[in-house]
């Protein structure tokens, strides 16, 4: 029997416009709602950018864009506002707590401009 090859599905990305990357002060978060999640981003030292789901897992508010940006060994981190649990910006793994983790979301910046990739599920804006 002769195997079929195998065809990729072409998921449609969809890049949401957030803000200048010079409106992000370096080494803090901030929060944006993009139809309905809410994303923290985070602009480290050497201006790259992160985002990750802003939900608290632990504490269930949406806080983690107000959590101190730091490292543990070559992780960039965020540390929950609330109780402090540790949180990994590439992988959103929780580090103290490693069955946990926030949702990570795509980012590029072009022309300045920093985007993220719509989250699955996220309401797309109303067309003007």
């Amino acid at each position: 029997m002769k195997a079929t090859p195998a065809v990729a599905l072409q998921v449609p990305v969809v890049w949401v416009a957030i803000f200048r990357l010079d409106e992000l002060l370096r080494e803090r978060g901030v929060a944006a709602l993009i139809g309905g999640t809410q994303i923290a981003l985070f602009r480290l030292w050497n201006d790259e950018v992160l985002a990750v789901g802003n939900h608290d897992p632990f504490s269930h508010s949406n806080v983690i864009s107000r959590g101190i940006v730091g490292s543990r060994g070559q992780s960039a981190t965020v540390a929950s506002p609330m109780y402090k649990q540790v949180f990994d910006l590439r992988t959103g793994v929780c580090l103290d707590a490693p069955g946990t983790r926030l949702p990570v979301y795509r980012v590029r910046v072009i022309d300045g401009l920093v985007q993220v990739v719509r989250p699955a599920g996220a309401t797309p804006p109303p067309e003007v």
